[in-house]
């Protein structure tokens, strides 16, 4: 009895922090999607093309909904032994759970699938926009920078951007030099090909490879976490009466 007792306690604390977490995400989801001008004054000018890119606020008032509602069906399940509350609670987490792991097998057996995919969405929008869409244009110029890459897959994923026709020349992103940075003068496209600069998507995959062990154990973490809070609440409709 004083087991189950503790365990009841410990899944209430555990999800009234989610529901808290679920909260919050809500309220800034709402925040960035009603007021997003004094949400970027905050934040800075890179939060904005971040949020033009993702729409960041609409994926947090998703994020928020289902751990506000993950957190309520547990505290409530658990505080009040009811067990509808509790098998609805295992059941939304199994199904989070479940599609977790079929994008994590998709992400490790279909990399090249997945990079047809995005390749065929991702280079029609930089033919089209980078250079004309400010936002768009940025995003594109802070990933480059950062990963040190040019386009999706290389230089020629600008051919015929409105960049491109504009300046007679590809980002100076697709002529840097790891040693020296960004090559002088106009990158032309003898420089690009001399240079062969990484695509972004290859270069994102080989930091993914190399901090795998950092991304698998915060993934085995995270599934360990659902786990055993799905086998708590079981552990809890099978001994209410």
């Amino acid at each position: 009895m004083q087991c189950f007792s503790f365990i009841k306690t410990m899944m209430t604390l555990f999800n009234f922090l989610i529901f808290l977490c679920g909260v919050a995400l809500l309220a800034v989801g709402i925040w960035v999607s009603i007021d997003g001008p004094s949400f970027l004054k905050i934040f800075g000018p890179l939060s904005s093309s971040a949020m033009q890119f993702v729409n960041v606020g609409y994926f947090l008032i998703a994020a928020g909904a289902v751990l506000f509602a993950l957190g309520f069906l547990g505290c409530y399940g658990a505080q009040t032994e009811n067990k509808c509350a509790l098998m609805m609670f295992f059941l939304i987490l199994l199904l989070i759970f479940v599609a977790e792991v079929a994008a994590a097998v998709v992400a490790l057996v279909y990399t090249t699938t997945a990079e047809h995919l995005l390749t065929s969405v991702v280079v029609p929008a930089i033919k089209k926009d980078y250079g004309s869409q400010k936002d768009f244009t940025q995003v594109w110029n802070t990933t480059m920078d950062e990963l040190k890459c040019c386009g999706f897959n290389n230089y020629t994923d600008f051919e015929d951007s409105p960049y491109v026709k504009k300046n007679h020349a590809f980002p100076p992103y697709c002529c840097s030099d790891s040693g020296n940075g960004t090559a002088p003068g106009p990158c032309t496209e003898e420089k690009a090909n001399d240079t062969i600069v990484q695509g972004c998507f290859s270069q994102l995959l080989h930091d993914v490879r190399t901090n795998a062990v950092t991304v698998g154990g915060v993934a085995a973490g995270i599934g360990g976490l659902e786990l055993a809070a799905m086998i708590v609440s079981m552990y809890l409709y099978c001994n209410l009466k």
